[in-house]
């Protein structure tokens, strides 16, 4: 027995050691090297250096490739190396979740020295060129190459290089500028396409039109599955493409020539019409009507064609696919109503909002319940109404349901909830007219669900509701009561909460603590009181927070400094109190929107706020703010900056959905657009998905004092002014004209002097000027803008002359007659020079008269008796003045 176990450990280890050293001639045979503990090749580690040396690395991507010779150069970054050889496999140069790398500079030829390359991937879109080719066909073993951004234009054989590769599966060139390319018509590669090796083919971005798919063909072959097109500018597609018969996918999206839909379906209706599963072709100008041929793509199993120009009626065709699981073809032109075909489908995914379909009509209701296999439907902005679809009560596998602004004007029956399905993720009612109350929303919903029901007609107190929302809009409603229910929603998931404009009252509890991803938070226009709670501090992820009209008071707690990623503050039309906080400009960096508005804020403006560099609306109106305006608000750098670089005023909220029979999740985007209430130009409007491009200052009806200071003419790109309603005075500076953006100033309502500086003739984009009620003197400056606005917004200038007020200024127009002269002239000097007297005469008198009167406040009852003799004195002074003023003007008036 121990001889026969001998025997066999014997010939084990013979086995062993004859594999060990067949192994390591194998590899010390490879080319030549000698491998050491698996290090990679020498020459294929110069020929890496060799290649990085031609490039630049400005964010150092590849700056860890050294050139001491103890670097293992399989262990740098980008680099792959076979475990067992040591031979570079994979070379990969790419981010896919940063997008393009920073590279830049010449592809070198040195690579052909890598020639176990089975992968190679680089993206620097634009910033890298192959000036020849040819050093490619040493790579025999590549299978995946990806040369993403890399100019071609120089490389005119690189199509006989790729056909070379024999063992070549993926192919992308995406933006690689092939369309500047020169093609030889006698290239040898065109003889034959059946031997390309190709399985995945992008050839994305690359300004292609339909005269360049002569070279495409032979890169195509019966082993294609995988073809994308995209982003090109093709005028119809090759009927080449139609005999592919094994590709199962063919994006096409975002081309920029039209082609009619029916000629693109014939194109393909070879057997590639047999084979494709997925078709996906967006905002790809397809145009003309639904075309029946396509009944011949069996195997289609989700088709897209949304955001095209897609007309009449949806091809009953469609609906008998026996495969078709996603139909997405919202955003066209399609009419007509609902087929009653539609129930024979197995659609799971359905989307048809944005389109002219009318609907269900009520006799066809019934084959609307059929549809029990979908899962996501989609009407929105589709005309369902005026009565409540009450069809969808029967789709008892629904998850997401979309019919906002649908034209429903009805009230729902509330019978209807308790047969809803209770898995619902996604709700939206909004936009229509529905009614009632609004139903239990605990119990039918899943986890990370979404309710819309927004602009509606809802009314009575907000119910229970899920404790696991992630977006709740009940906005533009009727509803009334508390909003304690808010303590119910304790998932932590919660990230938008949106209860304006409604009639809800009491106080916001003090149970935000957990709300640790509420990144918005709107409950203005209602009747909202107290004090902001103290778990306000906890909302670290905050970036909106709207409480406009309500009836909050105190001081803003400075507890809200800790929601340092606020990006929108608005607090205006409460009755917050105390000064302006300082610590706004000093934690709040991020804000964009600043509003404080309508509120009972005093003290000064604090130099703070300058530090909000990336502040394009600050609204301080309506408040008792006093002090001078801060000449720091220059450092506002983003009303500096000309150019409309438009602000992200979108918030995104992502909701994960199973996709059926997939083993992947898809996200479904819910969006919010900031909006702000503000006077513009004398009216309150509404600025929503246009609030990024405004730059606005408004600091009217104040107590402000002091002078206009010039450092807001630096503001170049500064949209809207408002400093009326305050006490500045001093010049308007010279320098306002070089504010050629401002579409909007007012500054009435002020005591600003001196005359209209004549740099604002060069404000051509002006279309609205209040100057009116200060004490503005001399001829307005002649420009197409102030001479164009109605001379009201110049009242209350005397001194103002010359178009468009009425008063002319001295030398524009001479008297039709000679001034009549007479004996009073020569006693006098005439009414002018009385006229001059008589002013001097009474703001002396004033001025006098006025000092006394404050000074005796402060005295005894001796001196106010001796200041009543004098004001008594000083009145009998001026009525003999002004009679004998008046006097003279008679005489010098007769004839």
């Amino acid at each position: 027995m121990k001889t026969h176990v001998f025997i066999i450990f014997s010939l084990l280890l013979l086995h062993l050691h004859s594999a060990t050293n067949n192994q390591v001639v194998a590899l010390g045979a490879a080319d030549g090297d000698s491998i050491i503990n698996n290090k990679c090749i020498d020459s294929e580690r110069q020929a890496l250096l060799e290649f990085k040396s031609r490039l630049q690395d400005p964010d150092g991507l590849i700056s860890k490739w050294r050139v001491e010779e103890e670097q293992d150069c399989c262990k740098w970054s980008g680099v792959t190396c076979n475990d067992t050889t040591g031979h570079v496999k994979q070379l990969t140069l790419k981010s896919y979740n940063l997008g393009e790398s920073s590279l830049q500079g010449e592809i070198s030829s040195s690579l052909l020295n890598l020639t176990y390359l089975q992968t190679f991937r680089i993206g620097c879109p634009g910033r890298c060129v192959i000036e020849d080719a040819d050093w490619l066909t040493h790579l025999s073993q590549l299978q995946e190459l990806d040369l993403e951004g890399i100019f071609l234009a120089k490389a005119t054989n690189w199509e006989d290089v790729i056909h070379s590769l024999q063992k070549l599966s993926f192919l992308s060139l995406t933006k690689c500028d092939l369309s500047q390319v020169m093609y030889s018509g006698n290239s040898s590669s065109f003889v034959n396409s059946s031997s390309s090796s190709i399985v995945g083919l992008y050839l994305v971005n690359n300004n292609l039109n339909s005269s360049m798919f002569s070279w495409l063909f032979p890169l195509t072959s019966h082993r294609l599955e995988y073809l994308d097109l995209s982003e090109n500018g093709f005028d119809g597609v090759p009927e080449y493409l139609g005999n592919l018969c094994g590709l199962t996918s063919l994006k096409f999206y975002d081309n920029s020539v039209s082609i009619r839909f029916s000629d693109f379906l014939k194109s393909l209706s070879g057997c590639t019409s047999a084979s494709l599963e997925y078709l996906f072709a967006p905002n790809s100008q397809l145009t003309g009507p639904w075309s029946d041929l396509i009944q011949n793509f069996s195997s289609l199993k989700w088709l897209y064609l949304y955001q095209n120009n897609l007309n009449g009626t949806i091809s009953e065709k469609i609906w008998e696919l026996p495969m078709l699981e996603t139909f997405e073809v919202f955003s066209n032109n399609l009419g007509g109503a609902m087929s009653e075909n539609i129930g024979k489908s197995k659609i799971f995914t359905l989307n048809l909002s944005n389109n002219s379909l009318n609907g269900v009509p009520v006799h066809s209701e019934e084959h609307m319940s059929n549809i029990s296999y979908v899962v996501f439907l989609d009407l929105s902005s589709c005309k369902l109404g005026p009565r409540f679809p009450m069809w969808i009560k029967n789709l008892k596998n629904l998850t997401h349901i979309d019919i906002a602004n649908t034209r429903i004007s009805d009230k729902i029956p509330l019978n209807f909830w308790d047969m809803w399905p209770y898995q619902l993720r996604y709700l939206n009612l909004s936009s229509n007219n529905i009614s009632g109350n609004i139903p239990d929303l605990l119990s039918n919903f899943d986890n990370y669900s979404v309710i819309d029901m927004s602009s509606n007609s809802f009314n009575g107190p907000i119910p229970d509701v899920s404790p696991t929302l992630k977006l709740l809009n009940l906005s533009g409603n009727r509803l009334y009561g508390g909003i304690s229910f808010v303590c119910q929603i304790v998932g932590g998931i919660l990230e938008f909460l949106d209860l304006s404009d409604n009639f809800l009252t009491g106080q916001i509890p003090d149970c935000l603590w957990h709300f640790k991803e509420l990144k918005v938070l709107n409950l203005g226009h209602n009747n909202l009181t107290g004090r902001l709670p103290a778990s306000v501090e906890s909302l670290f992820k905050l970036q909106v927070l709207y409480l406009y009209k309500n009836n909050f008071f105190g001081e803003v707690p400075s507890f809200l400094k800790n929601c340092t990623d606020l990006i929108y503050l608005n607090l205006g039309g409460n009755k917050f109190s105390g000064n302006v906080p300082v610590w706004i400009g000093e934690n709040l960096s991020r804000l964009y929107v600043l509003s404080l508005k309508s509120n009972n804020f005093s003290g000064t403006i604090p130099l703070q706020l300058c530090r909000l560099v990336n502040l394009q609306l600050l609204d301080l109106s309506l408040n008792n703010l006093y002090g001078t305006i801060p000449s720091c608000v220059n450092n506002l750098t983003t009303m500096v900056q000309i150019g409309l670089v438009p602000t992200q005023v979108e918030h995104h909220f992502s909701i994960p959905w199973f996709v059926p029979r997939s083993a992947h999740t898809n996200y479904i985007d819910h969006v919010y657009i900031d909006h702000a209430t503000i006077e513009w130009q004398g009216n309150v409007r509404v600025f929503s998905s246009n609030l990024g491009l405004l730059r606005s200052i408004d600091l009217s009806s104040n107590n402000l004092t002091g002078q206009f200071p010039y450092e807001i003419t630096n503001l170049y790109g500064l949209l809207a002014l408002n400093l009326s309603k305050n006490a500045l005075h001093g010049e308007i500076p010279r320098e306002v004209g070089q504010m050629k953006k401002l579409l909007t100033l007012d500054l009435s309502n002020n005591v600003f002097s001196g005359g209209i500086p004549t740099s604002m003739s060069q404000m051509t984009s002006l279309n609205y000027l209040d100057v009116s009620f200060n004490n503005l003197t001399g001829r307005i400056p002649s420009s197409t803008q102030l001479q164009s606005f109605d001379p009201s917004r110049y009242n209350g200038n005397a001194g103002l002359c010359g178009p468009p007020v009425t008063k002319n200024c001295i030398g524009d127009k001479e008297l039709e007659a000679p001034p009549h002269v007479d004996e009073s002239e020569g006693e006098g000097g005439g009414i002018d020079e009385l006229q001059r007297w008589f002013y001097i005469g009474v703001g002396t008198g004033f001025a006098t008269g006025f000092s006394i009167a404050c000074g005796t406040l402060v005295l005894n009852h001796k001196w106010r008796r001796a200041f009543f003799h004098l004001l008594n004195f000083l009145k009998n002074w001026v009525y003999v003045k002004v009679a004998v003023f008046i006097a003279k003007l008679q005489r010098g008036a007769r004839p």
